[in-house]
């Protein structure tokens, strides 16, 4: 038996073993994306490929703690009902044994091609690094093709997570990367086939001018095109706390500017960050058929608190976020739910105006639209959002693992005009001023308590929409 059919039988075995036990846990998700079993972090091969949404994702399928990953692999045809497919990858060759890492999908001549990060550790933990392929004909079986990429001189074997896209007629891949002197960065290969590849340089490092210091390790890099611009997202690791900024143990964020593929060379703007909740990080976008710019990101982040999250005594943990559109305007991207999220909606609940403090009876699986000034929101007694008027600040809090409160905000100096909740049975993910901010963050309530508090502005008035939504759209 081959060592790829021995890990896929296993991955399977895990599944079975253990998916009655998954389905009974009380903070089991609804609508987002999780692991049948394991441990699920960053998402991968994100594409719409011949009118399929695929998405692939690190999958530990033995234990929920990290280790040498598999790709796992979601597939949709409207963004709302995800089907699990067969195992996509297993780390199972000389150049990937301990793990596929992160990667990207194309549409390679009718195939899909994809890209992916293959680790190798040995006995003393010493790590090699290379770039891969694989294709498929159906995006479900892939064969690997190998080595495409072999680390260049000047970084050190932390250089992984190849994002690829076409441009006039030429292929490029951006790579997230550690120099050897321990600064982050991004460095771009070019092709002329999507096999050989050319490095091209770094496109921006983490001593840049704007990004002042931002870190020892950039992950998962992600370069489009908005609006006439180019946007770069990555995760940069080691930036230390700056006030309300950086908060998190890794940050997710974005840098606008204008990249010169002749030059290899991009100019751009300071760096913000993306979502300013507690539990977001490596988000991977793709350009679907309707020319949306579409983004899931890892609803967690790789911190010691994943340790501590009820799931794992039900043999699973973490999720993916709901898919956001991207749009850029004025400088900022903005995240708004996608429209056939709407689909999710079964019973309309509630549609209130109020002019002082409401108490809602909801359900675990809800959305919640709130229009009109909002000064307060209590969630199921837990998870709290205040808007402080006098310093502009919108703070959401929630208990943390130590028994203190933690907390995390964004400025909103114009105030809170609109709020929209997407609630699942142990996630919250809050849409601000129509996509402006967002907030992610999973919510271990107690699952009896169901009471959602909206206080509005004094002498204002808000509508409140409260919808039950449906709880049977992911398919193992």
């Amino acid at each position: 038996m081959s060592n790829d059919r021995r890990l896929r039988e296993q991955a399977d075995t895990a599944i079975e073993t253990y998916q009655e036990i998954v389905r009974q846990d009380p903070y089991r998700q609804a609508f987002h994306m999780s692991p049948p079993v394991g441990l699920l972090n960053d998402p991968n091969g994100w594409i719409q490929w011949q009118g399929t949404y695929h998405l692939y994702f690190q999958w530990m399928p033995f234990h929920t703690g990290h280790g040498a990953k598999f790709w796992g692999h979601f597939s949709s045809v409207n963004l709302i009902d995800w089907k699990l497919e067969p195992t996509a990858l297993t780390p199972s060759d000389w150049f990937d044994r301990s793990g596929c890492y992160s990667g990207s999908a194309i549409d390679y001549d009718g195939k899909m091609k994809i890209y992916y990060t293959g680790n190798v550790k040995d006995d003393n933990g010493q790590r090699q690094t290379y770039q891969c392929s694989a294709e498929s004909i159906d995006g479900i079986h892939f064969v690997k093709n190998g080595v495409e990429i072999e680390l260049p001189q000047g970084y050190t074997p932390h250089f992984r997570d190849p994002k690829v896209w076409k441009h006039d007629g030429q292929w490029y891949m951006v790579v997230g990367a550690q120099t050897e002197d321990h600064y982050g960065c991004v460095v771009l290969f070019e092709s002329k086939d999507a096999k050989e590849w050319e490095f091209r340089g770094e496109l921006s490092h983490s001593t840049r001018e704007e990004c002042g210091y931002l870190g020892y390790m950039w992950e998962c890099p992600d370069l489009f095109t908005l609006n006439g611009k180019e946007v770069l997202l990555f995760s940069p690791q080691g930036v230390e706390a700056d006030g309300i900024d950086y908060n998190n143990l890794y940050q997710t964020g974005y840098v606008v500017g204008k990249l010169d593929y002749q030059q290899a060379q991009f100019q751009h703007n300071r760096f913000e960050e993306l979502d300013r909740g507690f539990d977001f990080y490596a988000p991977q976008t793709t350009c679907d058929e309707k020319g949306r710019r579409l983004l899931v990101g890892w609803m967690g982040c790789p911190d010691p608190e994943e340790k501590t999250q009820p799931t794992h005594q039900y043999h699973w943990v973490h999720c993916m976020t709901v898919p956001r559109e991207l749009s850029l305007e004025q400088g900022k991207l903005i995240q708004r739910p996608v429209e056939e999220l709407t689909d999710l909606r079964k019973v309309q609940r509630y549609d209130e105006q109020i002019t002082e403090q409401a108490d809602f009876t909801i359900d675990r699986v809800s959305e919640v639209q709130i229009d009109g000034p909002i000064e307060k929101v209590n969630l199921f007694n837990c998870t709290h959002l205040v808007y402080e008027r006098d310093n502009g600040l919108l703070i959401l809090s929630r208990p943390g693992q130590d028994g203190t409160v933690e907390s995390r905000s964004c400025r909103l100096p114009q105030g809170v005009q609109q709020l929209q909740f997407y609630i699942d049975r142990s996630s919250v993910e809050i849409f601000v001023n129509d996509g402006e901010e967002v907030f992610t963050s999973r919510l271990f309530a107690d699952p009896d308590v169901r009471t959602f508090e909206v206080k509005p502005r004094e002498s204002a008035a808000a509508n409140v929409k409260v919808w039950s939504l449906r709880d049977d759209v992911i398919h193992f």
